[in-house]
């Protein structure tokens, strides 16, 4: 089950941007490495390299002692064992589980020749140089049932019980992170990437994963485990291998540096306190949103809260829990069978999204690949769609928009080379700061943030909370939607904890602490 792989003076280009600079190193087999770095850093482009789905400008990929040709794409990787679980999901939601984990790799019914049947000629089902009966007779049709089974057992291993005929287009985040797990376990990795994979995942979903990785690792597989969560690489991995700015900086043993020193290696400085501090508690005056009685079939039954100018309200739950499809009904984006919202004292009914940006309430989306941003549109187009209005008068004023966006991209720190590149080419970091940098452009009074710092570096992380505060500051009302727990208790000045869909309780100083919000979460309280 084991592979050695080294890299050797990696460059990586786009354009006239080198992303990697001359990067070199080699990975023991059976050890899982820590890869770090801030958003933009090169680590997933490296890996992507390593993966097929992107080739060396210059340099070599060696893999158990041959340098890889290059042009092999992705399923030359996989062929020498090498599986990437992607940070942004790359499943076909049309498709059911099985469809996905089998796709491009289908097991075929095995089929063959009557006896006393002619052979056929040669011919393109063949292949070159190949006859139709070299071929079993028939192969082409899918062996559903076998792909079935083995899906059900590739689900098992991640702790997934689910129908393996179920389309993806139904799986909230967390079932599809584990789904892309599932599928690279079931093309039998002999090296696996993982970039990102508990950020969608409760406790449980996580400490299981974690013993897979050691079974994993038992058995030879080498593993490559990028994560921002620093508690998560020091309990994890053997190794951390830094980078910044296209470079290796750093590697080191696990157990010789501690998270701080693996902070200030990725950002290159000593990092100041994560969190600012806190601002007292707006005391009084009018909520600028109020929500009585709120409900989504399926999902949340009866859900009261408010919010005041200058307060940081936290939402807290297990995955399933129903805040985010709470707030989606709250924006008309699923249908809710009950309850009123006030926004600055006056009843509205919201109908869309832009229905509620019209009277000030927008909503960072938790999936910013799916929801959040049109990744294939340029820069300027994400920023300005929800302020159309502001930039159109009636015709469309691109220069508007460009000044715009260059004042987004100092104010929110946005990373790119060109502003005239597609959303799309920015680190994963850096497109959330776009989606946040869109969600705020039109100037609202409320603001929902879903997961905020999902799949976001440290560095980028005090940046995003110290924004957070200064909205608050400004007279913002901030709702922060977090699965992680210290980021809530960090930066909020009350959170509410939903279990099953029903809101249990809302904890403030001094009751603000890890052990309460997971005790109403999983009803333990």
């Amino acid at each position: 089950m084991s592979v050695a792989v080294e890299f050797r003076n990696v460059t990586k280009e786009f354009g006239p941007v080198r992303v990697l600079h001359g990067v070199g190193f080699a990975l023991q087999p059976g050890r899982v490495y820590g890869l770090l770095g801030e958003n933009g850093a090169g680590k997933s482009t490296l890996m992507k390299i390593l993966a097929g789905y992107e080739s060396p400008t210059t340099g070599e990929v060696v893999v158990d002692g041959a340098v890889r040709a290059p042009g092999g794409g992705s399923r030359a990787a996989e062929a020498q064992g090498i599986v990437l679980i992607h940070q942004e999901f790359n499943l076909a939601d049309d498709l059911t589980i099985a469809q996905n984990i089998f796709l491009g790799h289908e097991i075929k019914k095995g089929f063959f020749l009557p006896p006393g049947r002619p052979k056929a000629e040669s011919g393109p089902l063949g292949g070159q140089g190949a006859t139709r009966s070299a071929r079993p007779w028939g192969s082409w049709f899918l062996d559903d049932k076998a792909m079935r089974e083995k899906t059900r057992e590739a689900l098992a291993k991640v702790g997934l019980p689910l129908d393996p005929d179920t389309r993806v287009r139904k799986l909230i985040v967390a079932e599809k992170q584990l789904v892309e797990i599932a599928r690279a376990l079931a093309r039998n990795a002999r090296l696996l990437i993982m970039d990102e994979p508990t950020a969608t995942l409760t406790p449980g979903e996580t400490e299981r994963l974690f013993a897979l990785m050691a079974g994993l690792k038992a058995a030879g597989v080498t593993i490559i485990y990028i994560s921002h969560k620093l508690d998560e690489v020091e309990r994890t991995t053997d190794e951390v291998v830094v980078m910044r700015d296209g470079l290796l900086v750093a590697r080191e043993p696990t157990a010789s540096v501690t998270r701080r020193q693996m902070a200030n290696l990725m950002v290159g400085r000593e990092l100041a306190d994560l969190f600012p501090p806190k601002l007292p508690a707006p005391a009084g005056g009018e909520p600028a949103i109020k929500v009585r009685g709120l409900s989504v079939p399926g999902w949340a039954e009866d859900v009261s809260f408010e919010v005041r100018r200058g307060e940081i309200l936290g939402f807290a739950g297990l995955v399933g829990a129903g805040r985010t499809e709470l707030f989606e009904g709250l924006l008309g984006l699923r249908p809710r069978s009950a309850g009123t919202v006030e926004l600055a004292g006056k009843p509205v009914n919201l109908k869309s999204p832009r229905d509620a940006a019209r009277h000030g309430l927008t909503y960072l989306s938790e999936d910013r690949k799916g929801k959040g941003l049109h990744v294939h549109f340029a820069l300027r187009p994400n920023l300005t769609l929800m302020a159309l209005e502001r930039y159109a008068k009636p015709w469309l004023d691109p220069a508007a928009e460009q000044t715009a966006l260059r004042a987004a991209v100092q104010e929110f720190g946005i990373r790119t080379g060109s502003l005239d590149v597609r959303a799309s080419s920015l680190s994963g970091g850096n497109q959330q700061k776009l989606a946040l940098a869109k969600v705020l452009h039109p100037g609202p009074s409320v603001v929902v943030l879903d997961e905020p710092t999902r799949g976001v570096d440290v560095g980028a992380k005090r940046e995003i909370y110290h924004l957070v505060q200064r909205l608050a500051e400004q007279g913002l009302a901030v709702v922060v939607i977090s699965s992680e727990l210290m980021e809530l208790i960090g930066l909020c000045h009350r959170v509410a904890v939903m279990r099953a869909g029903r809101l249990q309780t809302t904890l403030q100083e001094p009751n603000l602490t890890e052990e309460e919000l997971i005790a109403h979460a999983t009803g333990t309280r």
